[in-house]
């Protein structure tokens, strides 16, 4: 229960953090994304400039709600006091994830490193779709601990985006790779970390709701 307390307050300070982060990034400090998209050279397709970046102010929103309705759920305090809260918020995390992923669509075909890149942010989406919407059959089902492990490895995903850019400035910055280069195996090596972390946390301590 110790290391679920630990893990759990860990993981909230880690999702505030960067949720203000990303809010503070996207909407002050840089709202016209300039530093991002200086990087999308050689692109098959004319991007949208306005277009774009409104699908990336939802896209932005939508990723740090669905994290911190995901941070909620998984407080047992919060559950024990209102399960009707917890459902609600469920599909609060539910809608903001379809959103986050519709609208990733939309941005994948310009994304740093071209077609290869587009592909795996695709691969991306899809599989976390497929198991977000399995979580919700689980509970449906009222199979609860199947429920919460499908909704760890769902939560999983909300830090695609962080782990992505870990990747990507280790190997741009610390070993030299090009940008394009590391940001496109930053997506592909995201991919496998999202699948086997949630996977040895499943298994070492189980599902990690606290008291």
């Amino acid at each position: 229960m110790v290391k679920r307390k630990t893990l759990y307050a860990l993981l909230a300070c880690v999702t505030i953090l960067f949720i203000l982060y990303t809010l503070v990034g996207n909407y002050l400090i840089h709202p016209g994304a300039e530093g991002f998209l200086s990087h999308k050279t050689g692109l098959k397709r004319e991007l949208n400039l306005p277009v774009w970046l409104n699908i990336m102010y939802i896209h932005v929103a939508f990723a740090c709600i669905a994290m911190a309705a995901g941070l909620l759920n998984f407080s047992n305090r919060i559950f024990e006091k209102s399960r009707k809260f917890h459902r609600i918020n469920g599909y609060v995390y539910l809608v903001s994830v379809f959103l986050v992923v519709l609208t990733s669509g939309y941005m994948a075909p310009y994304a740093t490193g071209g077609k290869i890149t587009s592909i795996g942010l695709n691969t991306l989406n899809i599989v976390w779709l497929f198991i977000t919407i399995t979580a919700l059959v689980q509970i449906k089902k009222r199979r609860i601990t199947r429920h919460r492990n499908w909704m760890i490895r769902s939560y999983a995903f909300c830090y695609t985006n962080m782990l992505i850019h870990l990747i990507s400035s280790l190997l741009h910055q610390g070993f030299g790779y090009a940008y394009v280069t590391s940001y496109t195996l930053g997506v592909y090596g995201s991919i496998l970390l999202l699948l086997v972390i949630p996977s040895i946390i499943i298994r070492t301590i189980g599902s990690i709701r606290v008291e």
